[in-house]
């Protein structure tokens, strides 16, 4: 499994980055600068770091509930790009993406915890 873990956190990095790449130049037609890649990167960089640790730590629920925050975060972002209707969809969009990855990472944590407390009262 060691020799994956590299290949899922690069693979879940780089989904990030085009995605963000996708929404930001394609969808809402905003000229992209150095910055942003820079930006993107970073982002994608810390989601692929953090996928890979918690595969290297054996956190296979907390693994599968980040990514399912950051599926459903990419969902809200592309979501509120297209049913822009106020004109701050696109900060609504990036916000959201940041704030459900996060907030799905710190309860994927607690949520695996929780469970490895669980199994060791009911080994003693």
């Amino acid at each position: 499994m060691d020799k994956k873990l590299w290949k899922i956190g690069f693979f879940t990095g780089l989904t990030s980055f085009c995605l963000l790449i996708l929404g930001i130049r394609t969808i809402l037609g905003t000229e992209l600068v150095l910055k942003n890649y820079f930006t993107f990167g970073i982002f994608s960089l810390t989601v692929g770091v953090l996928a890979a640790s918690l595969l290297f730590y054996r956190l296979k629920i907390a693994f599968r509930i980040f990514m399912a925050a950051l599926t459903l975060g990419f969902a809200e972002f592309f979501r509120s790009f297209l049913m822009d209707t106020n004109g701050f969809g696109d900060l609504i969009g990036v916000l959201s993406l940041f704030i459900i990855t996060t907030f799905g990472f710190g309860i994927a944590v607690i949520v695996q915890f929780i469970i490895i407390a669980i199994r060791k009262t009911k080994n003693k």
